[in-house]
């Protein structure tokens, strides 16, 4: 793959999770998120993007939301669960994504906020039509997705190199 090949990066929030008496960690999808993880899905699969790799997060949230939502998929990625994900700061996913192989194209990130907003917003230096400004007045909530591109290795991902194509949640459709 070459240098000036664009690369995708979906950024998933966790669909709405419950409150019981367990860990923050161990806390389980709520009704509506059961629901949302399917739409999420399919909005995912609206995008056309083949994703070759998915990073989510150990929290049994995300990995609820991700079994729910990559059903919808025409195409099903190689997923990793990784530790570092939950509780990550941007630079740290960042540094996560640098770590990601060339040959991969396109990345779903399926995490937590405040990162997966922090981590829109930071790599953002460029947005298509008003999907900056709707991800800025909604924030980030619970199922939301927004999408980045970037040219370039994934080495050289650093704040601002992205362009924001696309920002969706549950609320809005």
């Amino acid at each position: 793959m070459s240098a000036d090949t664009p690369h995708r990066i979906a950024l998933l929030r966790h669909a709405k999770a419950d409150w019981p008496d367990v860990s923050d960690h161990d806390r389980p999808l709520a009704e509506r998120g059961r629901k949302d993880a399917p739409a999420v899905g399919l909005k995912l699969a609206e995008t056309g993007i083949t994703f070759d790799l998915a990073l989510c997060s150990t929290a049994v949230r995300t990995r609820e939301t991700w079994k729910l939502a990559v059903q919808e998929l025409p195409a099903r990625p190689r997923t990793v669960y990784e530790d570092r994900l939950y509780e990550a700061s941007p630079g740290e996913l960042i540094a996560l994504l640098n770590e990601t192989p060339d040959e991969v194209a396109d990345v779903v990130l399926i995490g937590h906020n405040p990162a997966m907003h922090a981590l829109a917003d930071t790599l953002s230096g460029r947005a298509e039509g008003d999907t900056l400004t709707r991800m800025t007045r909604t924030g980030f909530p619970t199922a939301a997705l927004a999408v980045v591109s970037f040219t370039g290795s994934w080495k050289s991902l650093e704040p601002g190199v992205g362009t924001l194509l696309d920002y969706w949640t549950p609320k809005e459709h």
